[in-house]
């Protein structure tokens, strides 16, 4: 079932068009990847799911997105969308607080001040990321004393104690070691089960590993979008096939 449908979407940066005509899909408990080498779009192309480029100037979009069949751009306001639809970035981006605060930072904006029910918050959140047994004696301590794997855990974690629906994580693993990445990867199929996951990566073999469907985005189009096995398999468009196999890239 389709929790995001993408129809026409079209985006400029004042005078460049960075993405076009993008239709798309993306089902609900799925982990959907989009891969193509840097500069396609396909960050630009995940930051319109929750309205990051409206931070943008001179940001410019037509087309739609719907999420359960609500306009986000007509009908939704960028707060209450953003926490429907959470972000992780690339880089790990804690804040300089202790690692307690770091997970009660969106609750408490949203007006959650009983400190038991922000302990529940807290605690779920930081089981949610696989890493609570790992931080449980050290909340009230620096989050930046964190190792890199650790903080974008931790990153989760603070994305996931506002409940979001989505969860878009833009190249989560690229400066982790093997280790690390592979207990993001391994979250990430965990988490399906809850959430609905996008994530852009650089790493084929990653799409491989973790995705249901991969998206492969060249020059700010949407080539083509199939189930992950399928599309590494059999690709239908030859500029894909270039692309996993090394040709271009």
């Amino acid at each position: 079932m389709s929790k995001i449908s993408v129809k026409d979407l079209n985006l400029w940066y004042g005078d460049f068009q960075a993405l076009h005509h993008i239709n798309i899909d993306i089902n609900e408990h799925e982990i959907t990847s989009f891969i193509g080498p840097s500069g396609c779009g396909k960050s630009t192309f995940l930051r319109t799911l929750n309205r990051m480029n409206d931070l943008v100037e001179g940001c410019r979009i037509n087309g739609t997105i719907l999420l359960d069949g609500k306009d986000i751009n007509k009908d939704m306001e960028p707060a209450e969308l953003r926490m429907r639809v959470g972000m992780v970035f690339q880089k790990a981006n804690v804040f300089p607080m202790s690692i307690y605060d770091n997970v009660a930072y969106g609750p408490r904006i949203q007006g959650e001040k009983n400190k038991a029910r922000l302990n529940e918050i807290v605690e779920e959140a930081l089981r949610g990321a696989a890493i609570w047994d790992e931080l449980k004696d050290r909340l009230n301590k620096p989050a930046l004393g964190l190792s890199g794997g650790q903080q974008q855990r931790l990153c989760i974690a603070r994305a996931l104690a506002v409940h979001p629906e989505i969860l878009l994580m833009d190249e989560p693993t690229s400066a982790l070691d093997p280790i690390a990445t592979g207990k993001i990867e391994e979250l990430a199929i965990q988490l399906k089960k809850d959430y609905t996951i996008v994530i852009v990566t650089h790493n084929m073999q990653q799409a491989v590993r973790i995705s249901d469907r991969t998206a492969f985005f060249l020059l700010g189009e949407l080539v083509e979008c199939d189930k992950t096995e399928t599309l590494f398999s059999q690709p239908k468009d030859k500029r894909t096939n270039d692309y996993i196999t090394g040709r271009f890239g």
